[in-house]
């Protein structure tokens, strides 16, 4: 029987999901078979919600037992970004393995929704991956490359509007026909996430996803992958070092450690209000002090701790002294300055030689400030912005 083709035909929604968007119906003699969106954008997947519980993965060693992952929680919200930060070796790209089926736990559970999806196969956890190196086929095109994820899956859609339709989705249309020899790295990146968004995944993963590029494409890249993700509602998670990389992106931050969460919120609030030293030092730039500096002391920081950290944007300086002394500063003289194009970092050395950094925006330096080298100035830092802590507490923690 040859099929009749009717347009505009709801797509039939998930279980609990609102409906999708528009799609080819064909009709035959099994009945209807809905063929391909035809939706622009794709159609909009209802993204899942992941919840790992006490997640554990050890890993045998010639040193013996390594605790890749020790004992993590994290709720990821669906239609999210989530981004997955921490130094080398601190479990992140394990805990995205474990997601994504490619590691088998030592312990624990992984939900997608009310689901119990821990022993699930790669193939039924409704995923897509997009990897540093790209993966792309070098011997098939644009297109096939895009395609190849539909055929495996044997989906029954029309496989190259789809093709065109992400082609648009990733702002490569008319490059279809070139192989990713022809294409620049920021192009094969965006052809490796319009692949892993072919089978309209509920989760997509992607493993420092623009490592290999340099800092304007990175850039330009993260402002595509975000409304990307936004206009399909992929739940999304991205493992990165970069921090910019994470705090630009992610709706929820998670940092990790020797195996565990630090902490674990929106951006705003691990930048904020570290909750441990660890953030305190590996989230953005910090100062050091001695307890017994001057610095504490004036400030009134009383802790039983030996050392002091602060952000270089908490201090507030003055020229001269303030009137009546309030707030309480202490003297410190310009000792080094630099220049960072729109950033200017100044050393401070206090009268009891120990030192830290000042960073101001250019504007700051040169219109309240022009400091120069051997100029005498006076600083603040708020005792609420101070954290204290002994040199055991971070120095066991690789950094690197």
């Amino acid at each position: 029987m040859e099929r009749e083709m009717i347009r505009e035909s709801p797509l039939p929604p998930s279980a609990g999901s609102e409906p999708r968007g528009l799609a080819t119906l064909s009709i035959d003699d099994t009945g209807p078979v809905y063929e391909g969106i035809i939706t622009d954008p794709p159609t909009r997947p209802t993204g899942l919600y992941v919840r790992v519980r006490n997640m554990v993965k050890h890993f045998n060693t010639a040193k013996g037992l390594f605790r890749a992952v020790d004992g993590v929680d994290v709720d990821i919200e669906p239609s999210t970004i989530v981004a997955l930060l921490g130094p080398s070796g601190s479990g992140k790209t394990t805990l995205l393995r474990l997601i994504a089926g490619l590691e088998q736990p030592t312990g624990g559970s992984i939900l997608f929704d009310d689901v119990d999806a821990t022993d699930l196969s790669v193939q039924d956890r409704q995923i897509g991956f997009v990897f540093q190196s790209y993966a792309l086929f070098n011997h098939k095109t644009v297109a096939e490359n895009i395609k190849f994820g539909l055929e495996v899956r044997k989906l029954n859609i029309d496989h190259d509007k789809r093709v065109q339709d992400l082609l648009a989705l990733v702002q490569l249309q008319g490059l279809g026909d070139r192989y990713p020899r022809q294409l620049s790295g920021g192009q094969r990146q965006r052809v490796a996430m319009a692949r892993a968004l072919a089978s309209n995944p509920r989760l997509l993963l992607l493993d420092e996803p623009f490592g290999a590029l340099d800092a304007v494409v990175r850039k330009q890249l993260r402002a595509g992958l975000r409304e990307i993700v936004r206009s399909v509602g992929v739940t999304t998670i991205i493992v990165t070092h970069d921090q910019e990389e994470a705090f630009d992106l992610a709706d929820k931050v998670v940092v990790f450690n020797r195996g565990l969460v630090e902490q674990q919120g929106k951006p705003t609030d691990i930048i904020k209000h570290p909750r441990t030293p660890f953030i305190m030092k590996f989230v953005g730039e910090t100062n050091v002090v001695p307890a017994t500096s001057l610095l504490a002391k004036r400030m009134r920081f009383s802790t039983p701790r030996s050392l002091v950290m602060f952000r270089p944007h908490d201090i507030k300086l003055f020229k001269s002294p303030p009137v009546e002394d309030t707030p309480v500063t202490v003297a410190a003289t310009v000792a080094d300055k630099a220049n960072l194009g729109w950033t200017i970092k100044y050393l401070l050395r206090f009268d009891d030689d120990v030192e830290c950094e000042l960073h101001l925006t250019r504007d700051q330096d040169e219109n309240d400030y022009n400091l120069v080298l051997g100029s005498r100035v006076f600083v603040y830092v708020n005792p609420k912005s101070m954290m204290g802590f002994n040199k055991s507490d971070i120095d066991s923690t690789p950094l690197v």
